[in-house]
């Protein structure tokens, strides 16, 4: 979660669709879901390490505050450092206003940690901003390649309501998988002796 100077005014409204996002998960989902919640602003905190506990997600999310710059990529980084080496599916959902202006990781970085932790990003850009003036335009295309590079969808919720359709929305993919598979036609099979 984005918690720097610019996402003030809409973070009240962020922190509540995220906790109903984290009911629906932990109380319908897999009994095997756990989620951690990483917060930025100049600095990436671990607010919560994996778990299900939700009271655990929820007294983190109550103490946010919004201030100062926004180190996404280093948030991103760093968070698909944790994803690794975790069983399951490794998925990541970004709440921001699609800025970055302090990390020290750049944005292929950030992309090549979360390819490599085999993750799904979902950014949820909230834009404090209706017209195109005065919003970082470069930092929601960079979000936007970030879902494409990872198998992920971006979302662009302009009210209250529309982000938690857009939890929704996230909700429903990952409980909706699909398994592809072929028989090649024509293929003589063949025994093949591993005898010396």
């Amino acid at each position: 979660m984005d918690i720097s100077g610019s996402t003030a005014k809409d973070l009240p409204y962020e922190i509540e669709s995220v906790k109903r996002f984290l009911h629906t998960l932990f109380n319908e989902g897999n009994s095997d879901d756990s989620a951690s919640l990483y917060t930025f602003n100049w600095e990436v905190t671990l607010r919560s390490s994996f778990t299900r506990r939700l009271a655990r997600i929820e007294a983190s999310l109550r103490q946010l505050h919004a201030e100062a710059g926004t180190s996404l990529y280093d948030a991103i980084f760093l968070a698909a450092r944790d994803l690794e080496g975790r069983e399951g599916r490794h998925v990541m959902v970004v709440v921001t206003d699609g800025g970055d202006t302090t990390s020290t990781k750049n944005f292929h970085e950030a992309l090549e940690a979360i390819q490599l932790a085999d993750g799904v990003m979902y950014p949820i850009v909230v834009v404090p901003i209706s017209n195109d003036a005065g919003r970082n335009v470069g930092g929601e295309h960079a979000l936007t390649t970030f879902a494409a590079g990872t198998g992920g969808r971006t979302f662009f919720p302009s009210s209250a309501g529309e982000l938690d359709t857009a939890f929704s929305d996230i909700l429903r993919e990952l409980r909706t998988q699909y398994l592809i598979g072929y028989y090649p036609k024509n293929i003589r099979s063949r025994r093949i002796d591993f005898t010396p």
